[in-house]
């Protein structure tokens, strides 16, 4: 792609497909988003623990983004584009047509997102097998990846999907795919979701281990016979017909996607701290985790050589940061959580009230009165002492591996009051930065060495969630320059695949920048270590009462 004069500003495209919505940006050479678009995407319910969506609403939604971010660009300035998007399984027949993934067959709801947890009992078949490839995932096969959630469409839906899928996308392959006709899939993608080994290819003896020898057919072609790693420019770039659908200029690079959370990553972990006194700096970017939080939330560390973690997936080559390999903790409901324990309270309509007077947020409201409740004590937390949560209302993905926990809270009243409502919101918050602390333990033990956190995406933008994960953790919080970092992350994507950077280290290196640093309380840190030994003795005792069930 020919280079536009030097006195021309190059921008790249970033879009981000999450869970409720499509966002998109346009971003600088130097990382600062010039301007941004939000478009919601719908999701349907139809059983629980079922969440689907459709290819074609969440394609149309895309290419909505692209002329509001660009109206003030040339064609000509935009250089590249990058995609993420959650880890959805999208399925696709051989004209490339949606295919029903539910029983009421509605052809367009063809997407099975990521927090569909169906596939719970198939997952469970698969840790069953002890197969080697599990060594990969923690040695647990989450029913957030792909293998248990294709094995459930063939053993429930096999006429009416499983036959006529010719087409089994990641969904930030199948964006890529609409934007070019190119069927490289990414390493990011199918080393992380299915189990794809870079060095090996596809293991036929796991696939016919867990029964679906049907996909290794064609060479692998229904769920990827070619694949590259992230950032790579795909085909001949942007096709004709999603020329026309985006308003932008045929053959403008496209890059190999990304998983959301790995364009968090991007966005922040390979930050210039020269001049911040963080622990990390003038240390390799192994010291640092990413911490990507918005509806869920993800711990990305990355090393050298590979490392094995239980309960946490990988160890993953050349996923994220080439050259490099990756662990990926997470937690299934964060964002989520706290938005359920808040509105599900009988005080929230008063606190709705409460804080459409003062002109705030409801968070920004909350955290505002716990300040009010402490007064001089200068140590909110302590509010939450005799109130405790175990945040895995929607199963444990790590480090437990455990679809099966379920939530807990200890220290309930009968009081249904505002006051109530802000410790619970406080215990709330202070269970997910507890759960970071559990996932950090148990990498740091099996030879990370993490210095720094990295936080971003919707939570990064709470102070509370950001100085409580400071304080139980005990580490330093860098927070981005610019808020919105998958966006940047997915637009260093583009960036190399304009080869306008040379590598995907020189793009993060130029484009992520570190806005905040939020510094640990240490005096807190023996609270929050007494906080920490209940914390794990929740799941203890879950485990115990469901044992005493089944006796």
């Amino acid at each position: 792609m020919a280079k536009p004069p030097p006195s021309m500003e190059q921008y790249y495209v970033g879009v981000d497909v999450g869970t409720a919505s499509v966002r998109a940006a346009l971003v600088a050479r130097d990382g600062l988003v010039k301007a941004t678009a939000e478009e919601p995407v719908r999701i349907w319910q139809p059983a629980p623990d079922r969440y689907v969506q459709s290819s074609d609403d969440i394609w149309d939604r895309c290419c909505r983004t692209f002329p509001v971010i660009c109206q003030n660009a040339t064609k000509s300035q935009v250089r590249g584009m990058g995609f993420d998007a959650t880890c959805s399984l999208v399925v696709l027949d051989k004209h490339f047509q949606p295919v029903a993934i539910n029983q009421d067959g509605v052809q367009e709801q063809n997407v099975m997102m990521w927090m569909d947890h169906r596939a719970s009992e198939q997952a469970a078949h698969i840790t069953s097998t002890g197969h080697q490839a599990l060594r990969r995932v923690g040695g647990v096969m989450s029913p957030e990846m792909q293998p248990p959630k294709l094995l459930w469409l063939k053993e429930n839906l096999r006429e009416t999907c499983w036959k006529q899928a010719a087409h089994f996308f990641d969904l930030p392959d199948f964006l890529s795919w609409k934007a070019t006709g190119s069927l490289e899939r990414s390493l990011c993608t199918l080393v992380c979701k299915w189990t794809y080994c870079p060095q090996e290819g596809w293991d036929t003896s796991f696939w016919e281990a867990i029964g679906l020898e049907d996909l290794l057919t064609d060479n692998c072609s229904k769920i990827g016979a070619l694949t590259c790693c992230p950032g790579t420019s795909l085909g001949e770039g942007l096709s004709a017909q999603a020329a026309a659908e985006t308003q932008l200029k045929t053959g403008t690079a496209v890059a190999a996607s990304l998983i959301d959370a790995h364009a968090g990553g991007l966005g922040v972990i390979g930050a210039d701290v020269k001049g911040l006194s963080l622990p990390c700096e003038d240390q390799p970017m192994t010291s640092r985790m990413a911490v990507v939080c918005g509806t869920s939330s993800c711990h990305m560390g990355i090393s050298q050589q590979p490392l094995y973690v239980p309960g946490v997936w990988g160890p993953y080559f050349s996923v994220m940061v080439p050259g490099l390999w990756l662990n990926e903790g997470g937690q299934s409901a964060t964002g989520k959580l706290i938005d359920f324990m808040v509105e599900g309270h009988a005080a929230f309509p008063q606190l709705k009230i409460l804080a459409e007077k003062s002109g705030e947020g409801v968070y920004s409201y909350l955290n505002r009165h716990l300040e009010t409740m402490a007064g001089d004590s200068g140590h909110l937390g302590t509010l939450a002492a005799s109130l405790h949560v175990w945040p895995d209302f929607h199963g444990n993905r790590s480090p437990l591996a455990d679809p099966t926990l379920r939530g807990m809270v200890v220290g309930l009243t009968l009081s249904r009051t505002v006051d109530d409502l802000a410790l619970l919101y406080l215990a709330t918050v202070q269970s997910i930065a507890l759960g970071t602390r559990h996932i950090l333990d148990t990498m740091q033990e099996t030879g990370h060495d993490i210095r720094t956190l990295f936080l971003c995406g919707g939570l990064s933008k709470n102070a509370l969630f950001v100085q409580t994960h400071a304080d139980v953790t005990g580490l330093p919080v860098a927070l981005p320059f610019q808020t919105e970092a998958v966006l940047v992350g997915a637009a260093v994507l583009g960036a190399c695949a304009s080869r306008d950077y040379s590598s995907i280290q020189e793009a993060m290196q130029k484009m992520a920048k570190v806005g905040k640093v939020v510094q640990p309380n240490l005096e807190h840190l023996s609270f929050y270590n007494k906080k920490y030994r209940v914390f794990l003795r929740l799941a203890a005792h879950q485990r115990e009462y469901a044992a005493l069930m089944q006796d």
